[in-house]
C-alpha cells in the first residue's frame, strides 16, 4: 500500500488535532508534519515531499490563499476555514476541496475520497450519473429512514423551522435538523447558500441577478449578507 503523505497547516493547535486525529483513523494516510504557519510549511515542503496538504485559509503573517499563489508545483490541498466565503478563490486555484470549520469526521471522508478520485479521473467524472463515489452522495434522515441522495439531484434546500425541505426533481424530503449543520456536509464548489434560510445548488441554477435566482418554476430571495459573495460564485 503507498502511503499518501500530508501535512497540517493551522495557526490553531486544537484545529491541528481535529486533523491528526481524523488521519489517524486512515491507515494509508501519514501525518509528515504539522504546522502552525505557512511560513513554517514552505520550509518543510521544500525539504519533505508530500502529496495532500490540509491548508487554513486565514492565518497571520501569510495567508492560505497567498501561500497558494507563491509555491511552484503545490500538493493536492484540501483548504480548511471557519469562513465559506474564500470558498469561490480557493477553488479558483484548483485545490480538491474545501472544508468549513467545525469538520465533522463524515464531511472529512468524503473530501479524502474526493482527493483520492482526483488522481485517477477527470474533473467531470465527479459529475457522472453512472460511475459516482463515495463523495457524490449524503445520507439524510427522514420518514424514520436513512434516504442516500445523490448530489447531482439536489435541487435545493429550504429552512422550515426546526427541520430542513430538500428538494429534488423527483421528491421533498423533510428532515430535522439545521440549515446550517446542512451547509457543512455539502461540497463548497457545487452547493452555496444564498439566504439564511436557503441553499442551492450551483448547477441546476438557470438565470439570476442581484436579488434574485431561479431554479425552475421557483425564484429565490439573495439575502442581503450573502449577495456579494454569491453573485460572484455563479459568475464564475
Amino acid at each position: 500500500m503507498n502511503l499518501v503523505r500530508c501535512v497540517i497547516v493551522d495557526d490553531e493547535p486544537l484545529a491541528r488535532q481535529i486533523i491528526q486525529g481524523y488521519l489517524k483513523k486512515l491507515p494509508e494516510f501519514e501525518i509528515v508534519t504539522s504546522c502552525a504557519s505557512a511560513v513554517e510549511a514552505f520550509r518543510k515542503i521544500s525539504q519533505t515531499p508530500v502529496d495532500l496538504m490540509f491548508l487554513d485559509i486565514n492565518m497571520p503573517e501569510l495567508s492560505g490563499i497567498e501561500f497558494l499563489k507563491n509555491i511552484k508545483s503545490p500538493p493536492k490541498i484540501i483548504m480548511t476555514t471557519a469562513y465559506r466565503e474564500y470558498a469561490l478563490e480557493g477553488f479558483e486555484l484548483d485545490v480538491v476541496d474545501y472544508l468549513l470549520k467545525p469538520i465533522r469526521f463524515e464531511r472529512f471522508l468524503k473530501s479524502v475520497e474526493k482527493f483520492k478520485n482526483s488522481g485517477h479521473h477527470s474533473d467531470n467524472s465527479h459529475y457522472s450519473n453512472d460511475h459516482c463515489s463515495a463523495s457524490d452522495f449524503i445520507n439524510l434522515k427522514a420518514d424514520r429512514k436513512i434516504h442516500k441522495i445523490k448530489l447531482n439531484d439536489i435541487l435545493y434546500i429550504e429552512s422550515e423551522g426546526d427541520y430542513i425541505k430538500l428538494t429534488t426533481a423527483s421528491k421533498v424530503l423533510l428532515s430535522k435538523q439545521t440549515i446550517s449543520s446542512m451547509e457543512k456536509e455539502l461540497p463548497g464548489d457545487r452547493f452555496v447558500r444564498i439566504h439564511r434560510s436557503t441553499i442551492v445548488a450551483i448547477a441546476k441554477v438557470e438565470s439570476f441577478d442581484n436579488s434574485m435566482i431561479e431554479i425552475g418554476k421557483r425564484q429565490f430571495p439573495i439575502g442581503r449578507n450573502y449577495c456579494d459573495s454569491v453573485i460572484k460564485f455563479l459568475k464564475s
